[in-house]
């Protein structure tokens, strides 16, 4: 995975994406999950729901409908970054756990309004948010509360987030959680900590057909 798009992932821990289509899980073991982290599951209805999220803020924000449109257009793989997202949160969050690492909410209020100040106001801030990192509204303080565990975690690695230190930490908790993604969003590779797509030629070809459809 490239430098950017790993920083990005994490720091953000989400990125624009579309619609998800599918609603049932290729392991018969997790019917309905989109992935299992932990022995938890994440269900095609949590992420239909983020993926929801998304795009009810991009209409609020967009009036026009061309603009909209294009917009949709330019996040055509908002269900699988999403559902990535989603992992890689719950992976980074096991990481600082497995550290010791705790952020209070006093720290995410500060966070938030040094961000404030510096975008011009919490509408700018949100709005910045949605249209950089794809994160809605509603999740803005979840997000700055994984940026100060990631950020927590590589200090006290003696690192930052962008080397191989802190993503071998991350991979090992994503080794222990054990992640398991519904073939047919891909695969998690432990090593990368990344989602990936699939190399099934029929996975490939449902999924491609199916977000041809408008969102």
């Amino acid at each position: 995975m490239h430098r950017r798009r790993r920083t990005a992932l994490v720091l953000t821990a989400a990125i624009a994406a579309a619609a998800p289509l599918l609603t049932a899980c290729g392991n018969d073991a997790h019917p309905g999950a989109a992935a299992v982290v932990g022995g938890q599951r994440i269900t095609v209805a949590q992420l239909e729901n983020r993926v929801d999220e998304v795009r009810s803020a991009q209409r609020a924000a967009i009036q026009d409908d061309a603009q909209y449109a294009q917009a949709i257009a330019g996040t055509g793989g908002l269900a699988r970054d999403t559902l990535h997202s989603m992992v890689l949160d719950r992976v980074l969050h096991r990481a600082a756990e497995d550290a010791g690492i705790t952020v209070s909410r006093k720290e995410v209020q500060e966070m938030r309004s040094g961000l404030e100040q510096q975008a011009g106001g919490a509408e700018a801030l949100e709005a910045a948010w949605l249209q950089q990192y794809g994160v809605a509204p509603e999740r803005l303080e979840e997000n700055l509360l994984l940026q100060l565990e990631a950020q927590k975690l590589a200090a006290k690695l003696g690192t930052d987030t962008s080397q191989p230190a802190f993503w071998s930490v991350l991979s090992e908790a994503s080794e222990e959680l054990n992640v398991d993604v519904n073939p047919r969003y891909g695969t998690w590779d432990v090593e990368k900590v990344s989602r990936v797509d699939a190399s099934t030629p029929w996975v490939r070809e449902v999924t491609a057909g199916a977000e041809e459809q408008p969102a």
